[in-house]
């Protein structure tokens, strides 16, 4: 955290959907999602760079759902002794996320105090189904930890985004409840933005006063604003978010330098919803 002259800033570095598998040889949309990753990282923490307060993963960690997936990536993130808050997406299973990505600098769907920010991150995975949906105890226990930082500012964030991006095909496998989130962050104006993973693309919009962003993939990303899957050109991707003392956000994207996409990779719309 850095302060200067005035209330301190929280730096999280922002990495989505890397779709880590056992066998880490294999690719995912034409990409080796082991080797993405690890690049992604190392550029975004490069010494003598900018050093996060966290990183925040939304999702999607392990294609394959197995435990062998979950420990490459904490072996990748451990590298870099930052505290990594982790939620879990579609493909993913929170049972061994719960049990593999917490301790030792791992925190699994908890809130994180960090300065005046509050970090909430909910599971909104549902078995079997590429959409989303918030239970009603995940619900509860957000408006629980609504109400108990009153007086600080609270990012809220899960895989699935509640507002529509503005690709059909991804919209319709968004969070499925999301009037009821929106009902809860309504209730509790300190609730200043929402983050999310999922449509491997950027998105940065405003619902009232809160901020809903999302952010590219580590391995590879759609291309915006489509009826149907298609592949986009643009690298590998991450976003870096700036907390301020007064509530509002700075964030910038960053792409994976030196990677070329010689074709576009090959449309796999059964992929993303398997």
């Amino acid at each position: 955290m850095t302060s200067g002259t005035g209330p301190p800033v929280v730096r999280l570095l922002h990495v989505t959907d890397p779709h880590l598998m056992r066998d880490e040889s294999l690719e995912i949309y034409d990409v080796n999602t082991a080797r993405s990753l690890r690049l992604v990282l190392d550029q975004a923490l490069a010494p003598g760079g900018v050093r996060p307060d966290a990183v925040l993963v939304t999702g999607d960690i392990a294609d394959d759902r197995t435990a062998e997936a979950y420990a490459h990536f904490r072996a990748q993130l451990r590298r870099y002794g930052l505290p990594v808050l982790c939620l879990p997406g579609n493909h993913d299973r929170p049972e061994l996320m719960a049990r593999l990505l917490e301790g030792d600098g791992f925190r699994y769907c908890s809130r994180s105090d960090l300065a005046s920010w509050s970090i909430v991150a909910l599971d909104s995975h549902v078995p079997g189904d590429p959409a989303g949906r918030l239970s009603p105890a995940e619900l509860a226990r957000l408006e629980a930890e609504l109400r108990g930082t009153r007086g600080r500012h609270v990012a809220v964030c899960l895989h699935h985004p509640p507002l529509p991006v503005g690709s059909r095909w991804l919209d319709g496998v968004g969070l499925l409840n999301a009037p009821d989130l929106l009902a809860v962050i309504d209730a509790h104006p300190h609730v200043r933005l929402v983050i999310a993973g999922h449509v491997h693309q950027a998105f940065d919009a405003t619902r009232g006063p809160v901020r809903y962003l999302t952010t590219p993939s580590t391995c590879a990303q759609f291309t915006p604003r489509t009826e149907q899957c298609l592949m986009d050109l643009r690298p590998p991707g991450y976003r870096w978010i700036e907390l301020r003392g007064d509530g509002t956000v700075d964030t910038q994207v960053a792409w994976l330098e030196d990677w070329v996409v010689s074709r576009r990779p090959t449309d796999n719309r059964d992929q993303f919803m398997s």
